[in-house]
């Protein structure tokens, strides 16, 4: 029987009531769930929506402002810390916060605990079209040793959440050349090149975020994030653009084709589509966008749901052992 996902229905910023209906969704496709927030919130929307879904107590809320470290000694009982300890106790599996990211990560690697031989937990971010990116913003200053670990997990989650058998994996780089980049990426280069377990390419570059060549690119938390930013930033600006073209073009049926555009937007927006995980902890922790929807509530549950049911932490450990072996 699969565990349940803790879902910390207090963080977004349009508060529980969107949190409860993304867990709605879900409930109805039989992943079980644990809401954890203020019960006397809670209780009227479940009720509302006639939920049978249990509901853990916390009296308070991390704000998206407040320092994560000194805010988790004050606040003992805010949500996201409630929800890592159900991890850690092993009553949940994982758990899904569209709080603070930085709160959600210190709970994480703080309360739940890195798996063994994990020196930095990073976070993954799934592009709708299929490529994974890690890190994404966790891990501003890196060591080579770090990438492979990265690359490590990125694969693993590229098995569990894409079904791939064998994920292609490359190094963000400026070229594909072996004599390209900084010193961090040519070390990072020979070490991955001498671990087992994981189908490394080489070098890639940011067009290959294009295409069909890889499926889990490696880099720094700095570069990941700019990398990460800047497809939002593109796919707004490739819709807009193609929406005024549409006005200009004078087309009769504006709103049959603003419905197509819809949906296009929709699987463009990076961040509004599943969350993002975080890998390296013993539980499945996935962080979803402040702004989430409960489209995308639901789908950061279904995410972390599979990373349960197909053990995605004790993929990751199994690969890190074979880190071990390789380069030892």
């Amino acid at each position: 029987m699969r565990a349940p996902i803790a879902l910390d229905a207090m963080g977004g910023d349009y508060g529980p009531e969107v949190a409860v209906r993304g867990a709605a969704r879900v409930a109805s496709e039989g992943i079980d769930l644990v809401l954890v927030g203020d019960t006397a919130q809670l209780k009227p929307l479940v009720a509302d929506l006639d939920l049978d879904l249990p509901i853990v107590h916390a009296s308070e809320i991390i704000g998206m402002t407040d320092d994560p470290a000194r805010i988790l000694r004050e606040k003992k009982d805010a949500s996201v810390l409630v929800a890592a300890k159900l991890v850690a106790s092993g009553d949940v599996g994982g758990f899904v916060s569209t709080g603070s990211t930085g709160a959600s990560m210190a709970a994480a690697a703080f309360v739940i605990g890195r798996l063994k031989g994990v020196a930095r937990p990073g976070v993954a971010s799934l592009f709708p079209h299929g490529p994974i990116l890690l890190d994404a913003g966790a891990n501003i200053q890196v060591r080579p040793e770090h990438l492979v670990q990265f690359a490590i997990m990125g694969s693993a989650l590229a098995q569990t959440h894409r079904g791939l058998v064998a994920p292609r994996v490359g190094l963000l780089n400026i070229g594909g050349e072996d004599s390209k980049g900084r010193d961090l990426e040519k070390e990072a280069l020979a070490l991955l090149r001498k671990v087992g377990g994981i189908n490394f390419i080489g070098n890639v570059e940011g067009t290959d975020l294009i295409g069909d060549r890889v499926d889990v690119f490696v880099t720094d938390g700095f570069t990941g994030n700019v990398v990460l930013k800047t497809a939002e930033a593109v796919s707004r600006l490739i819709f807009e653009l193609v929406s005024k073209t549409i006005v200009e073009m004078g087309i009769r049926d504006v709103e049959q084709v603003q419905g197509g555009l819809g949906q296009l937007a929709n699987r463009l927006a990076v961040d509004e589509n599943g969350g993002a995980p975080l890998l390296g902890i013993k539980g499945v922790v996935v962080v979803a966008h402040g702004s989430s929807n409960e489209a995308a509530i639901a789908s950061a549950c279904r995410l972390a749901a599979e990373g349960v049911e197909h053990d995605l932490p004790g993929t990751i450990e199994a690969g890190l052992a074979r880190m071990g072996n390789s380069t030892s």
